[in-house]
């Protein structure tokens, strides 16, 4: 009985009961409905019988009226109409769309209804109305009321025509004639409109009946069902009920999770037998205790334990913990705690139970993946790519910062949007939105295997280039479960990509087309000169008098000279015509389209234009000029090379005329000739630096008057092989080499063959010990800071003794760079490397600059010893020379002793050394060179 009364109890009692209570409700209901409806045809019928009564009783007055003339008469037959007008009233007040039911009811009233009757008349007319059963009465109620308005309006009359006085009996005979008739037809129908209504009464009594009958029995069915229904989920709740437990002794048993069972009044505990193994104990520990219990709890997270099953037991809010346990063994495991507890009467608790799941294994998969979101979170947030991630509906689940930046979307704002709504792309070239590819992304699963050539349209409106990525995320089973985007923004990478091409064909410092670019236009004007027979002239630039304004002023002021010049030329051609820096201080002019006359005006107008400008810096005016190289191009056949070579040996020629000039370049021009001849020696060098044709020799410097002691002294000579290996002289080359500033390269070969050879003899110790072994250096080299090094970095290599070395320089080119020749000779000396002046007294200046370079040999220039036995001139030159040197305290060379006469006045002079073939004449110098020469021959 008491577990009746629990909550369980009666809720189970309430749905058993409810139904059995709802079919009983229901019968009430539709007696109740029947008995309520038999009530409204019963008013109905009593309505009827006042209003037949009542139409009888004004016919009587009214009868007697036009007999008495009474008007106590009229006026209860008034009252008497009152009856059946009033009922009219109130049924033309219901037929209203809207009724006002208190005029309705004040109308019934009026008709002599009894007041409780009414609301039923009321229901039973606006509800059935239009039924079958109630369309004859009410038919026939009708025609009455039109019968009683006919009534009423005779009684006005007569009313009136008695009102009027001394009435004559006829009109008084024919009102009583017409009320009779009236009265005629209304008895009639008020038989009728009884009977109707009688029929219908009855009718609706067995229709009632009926449905009492109908209702009664599909109810009883229902109960039936009902309790069918209930006995078989008692059947099922018991075999349900019994497989459950069966479920629950399978689960104990065969479960991984360890339950436990706190009495808490008894104060003790239970361990199924999985939570005593994942505690570490055995039966053999006896019974755990409660305080066992929480000592397996891991100490920093015991206070949180206690406090959740406090907040359980006494706010009876859910028990699911996860927290660390220490076995008995001393292993650390992560296990999770559900559990739920039962209170007494007075609410106070008395049991819990739960259960153990060892979660370590997830604990460490969730670090681990936790550890990997990080990393992957860290990455795609430093990463300079846009990532947008979606769901499978297509649906923006997450930017990273860079794509927030890209899009213009924030993470905030985007998340749960659609893809097209952040993520408007266009093709780069059409402009039109690239539909096939958002699809591709969304209903294909499709990868996007970087897409490019594409505009993104940001959210404020601005466009981006980008490239596009995209790759579906699937899970371990390979399905779909979302898409990740990649957007590389390759606008910078554009704009890279146009600066370098800027950059590729345009000269930095004045914008203009650089020699790359030129040279590219001047092929294609070439291919329309050849195909179309169009005249074209090139103009090759070169400024004179740049390099003072450079050395004066320093770089800054030869750059804003480069660039004012740059624009002052641009100015001064058409638009059509290609102006570009080809280097340093050197311009490059391409007329398109232009005859040979105009192009000379041009050339010669932009010399002129050139020779009036003014340079002015830091308040110091320089006027410059120009020399220009001019070639047309009329149809002939030329190739990019050969058009350069020519215009720039035209140039070259307008420089050696004097400068500030024209020249124009012609096939018969014999300068230009000498000038090609210049320019092929160049290839032939270049070819015997890569190819090893040079070769080296060596003549004999003997010493004048008394033998030299210390060992051979020599001078090296170069040559070079040609194609036919045949020996060619350096006065054919050398010129060609200084003037297109092939030397240092020369001398650089020089210098590393001789060091190498002599460290191989050497090492072989062939030969006689090397007094001095003289090499031939020029100016370009002398004035080369690099060459210095180089000669250093050669001593090291080789270990060759500087004393056993001379270099010789030109007294021209010593003078041509005095300081840095006086700096080259000083700190080569000071390691032990001796210096010749080579060529001494063809300079007009020589004494004067002899006292300041600190050379160690001074060599007589051969012109004059030659012809020193012939000319006094000649003679008292070698003369003077050889004294002031002795004087200085420098040792002397004659070149171009060329017998034994020469010899002999030059010992008498008192020369040192003499060099020549009266001396001896060059031999082959090491044996590498021996070699080539023999098989030369």
């Amino acid at each position: 009985m008491n577990k009746f009364w629990t909550k369980d109890g009666g809720m189970r009692w309430i749905k058993v009961t409810l139904p059995f209570l709802a079919i009983v409700l229901s019968m009430v209901g539709l007696l109740m409905f029947s008995m309520s409806i038999l009530s409204s045809v019963r008013a109905f019928v009593g309505g009827e019988s006042l209003w037949s009564k009542a139409q009888k009783e004004a016919v009587s007055y009214l009868s007697q009226y036009a007999v008495t003339q009474a008007e106590t008469d009229y006026q209860k037959a008034l009252r008497a109409l009152m009856v059946p007008l009033g009922d009219r009233r109130a049924r033309d007040e219901l037929d209203k769309p809207v009724p006002d039911l208190q005029v309705a009811r004040q109308g019934f009233l009026e008709g002599g209804n009894h007041s409780d009757d009414i609301d039923g008349i009321i229901f039973l007319y606006r509800n059935f109305k239009n039924f079958s059963l109630l369309a004859e009465p009410l038919a026939n109620w009708q025609i009455g009321n039109g019968l009683i308005e006919e009534l009423a309006a005779e009684a006005t009359r007569l009313h009136a025509a008695i009102a009027a006085g001394n009435p004559e009996s006829s009109t008084l005979k024919a009102s009583i004639a017409r009320i009779r008739d009236i009265d005629a037809r209304l008895t009639p129908l008020e038989l009728r409109f009884s009977a109707s209504l009688g029929e219908s009464s009855r009718q609706v009594q067995r229709l009632l009946l009926f449905a009492t009958l109908a209702i009664a029995i599909v109810l009883t069915i229902f109960g039936s069902w009902i309790s069918r229904y209930l006995l078989s989920k008692s059947d099922e709740f018991e075999k349900a009920l019994k497989i459950s437990q069966e479920r629950l002794h399978l689960a104990l048993v065969g479960s991984n999770d360890g339950l436990w069972d706190w009495d808490i009044q008894a104060d003790n505990i239970y361990y199924s037998p999985r939570l005593t193994e994942l505690l570490g104990y055995t039966l053999d520990d006896g019974e755990p205790t409660p305080v066992q219990f929480l000592n397996c709890i891991y100490p920093s997270d015991l206070a949180s334990v206690r406090a959740k099953l406090t907040s359980h037991l006494y706010d009876n809010s859910p028990c699911d913990i996860e927290f660390r346990i220490v076995t008995k063994s001393g292993d650390l495991r992560w296990v999770r705690s559900c559990a739920q507890s039962t209170s007494n009467a007075a609410g106070q608790p008395v049991r819990m139970a739960g259960s153990f799941t060892d979660i370590t294994a997830r604990k460490r998969s969730e670090e681990q993946l936790f550890a990997a979101k990080e990393r992957a979170q860290v990455t795609l947030e430093s990463i300079g790519e846009a990532v947008i991630t979606l769901g499978t509906d297509g649906l923006v689940e997450y930017l990273n910062p860079t794509a927030e930046i890209l899009t213009r979307w924030t993470l905030e704002s985007a998340r749960g949007l659609p893809l097209t709504k952040i993520l408007s792309v266009v093709g780069e070239a059409s402009g039109k939105r690239n539909h096939d590819l958002i699809n591709q992304i969304l209903e294909n699963g499709n990868p996007v295997d970087r897409e490019t050539n594409l505009l993104l349209i940001c959210n404020d409106g601005s466009e981006v280039a980008v490239n596009l990525s995209a790759e579906p995320i699937r899970n371990l089973s390979g399905e779909t479960i979302g898409t990740v985007l990649v957007l590389h923004d390759v606008s910078k990478e554009r704009e890279y990509a146009a600066q370098l091409s800027y950059q590729a064909s345009h000269d930095e410092l004045t914008g203009l087309i650089n020699r790359r670019e030129f040279e590219r236009r001047l092929t294609v004007a070439m291919i329309t000169s050849r195909d179309q027979q169009r005249q074209h002239a090139v103009l090759y630039l070169d400024l004179d008098q740049f390099k003072v304004v450079n050395d004066t002023c320093g770089h800054a002021a030869g750059d804003e000279l480069i660039r004012q010049i740059s624009v002052l030329l641009k100015q001064h051609l058409r638009d059509t015509d290609t102006i570009a820096r080809l280097g340093g201080d050197e311009f490059g002019v391409l007329l398109e389209n232009c005859p040979v006359e105009y192009s000379q005006r041009v050339a010669e107008g932009l010399r002129q234009t050139v020779a009036d400008f003014q340079f002015l810096w830091a308040n110091k005016p320089f006027t410059i000029g120009v020399s220009i190289g001019l070639i047309n191009l009329a149809g002939e056949m030329h190739t990019l090379g050969q058009i350069m070579s020519a215009v720039d040996a035209a140039c070259y020629l307008a420089k050696e005329k004097g400068r500030n000039r024209v020249h124009e370049y012609r096939l018969d021009d014999s300068e230009l000739s000498t000038r090609h001849g210049e320019m092929e020696w160049i290839t032939r060098i270049n070819e015997a630096l890569v190819k090893d044709r040079f070769c080296l020799f060596s003549q004999d410097i003997v010493a004048l008057g008394k033998p030299s002691s210390h060992g051979v002294h020599f001078e090296i000579l170069l040559r070079m092989l040609d194609k036919d290996n045949n020996l060619v002289l350096p006065m054919a080359f050398i010129p060609a080499a200084e003037r297109y500033n092939l030397m240092p390269a020369i001398d650089r070969w020089v210098v590393s063959t001789v060091f190498a050879t002599l460290a191989k003899m050497q090492e072989q110790g062939g030969g006689q010990d090397i007094e001095s072994c003289a090499i031939n250096l020029s100016g370009a080299s002398v004035g080369d800071n690099d060459f210095l090094n180089f000669v250093r970095e050669q001593h090291v290599k080789y270990n060759i003794a500087p004393q056993s070395i001379c270099f010789e320089i030109t007294e021209t080119s010593a003078i041509a760079n005095f300081a840095k020749a006086a700096h080259f000779i000083q700190e080569l000396r000071s390691v032990g490397y001796r210096f010749a002046l080579d060529d001494f007294g063809a300079g007009m200046s020589s004494f004067a600059y002899l006292k300041n370079l600190p050379v160690d040999f001074i060599k007589i220039d051969g012109c004059f010893v030659k012809d020193m036995l012939n000319s006094p001139t000649d003679y008292a030159m070698v003369e003077a020379i050889n004294k002031i040197g002795h004087l200085m305290g420098k040792q002397t060379i004659a070149e171009f002793a060329v017998n034994e006469r020469i010899i002999g006045t030059l010992t008498e002079i008192g020369v040192d050394f003499a060099q020549g073939y009266g001396i001896g004449r060059p031999r082959a110098f090491g044996v590498e060179t021996s070699k080539i020469l023999q098989n030369v021959g």
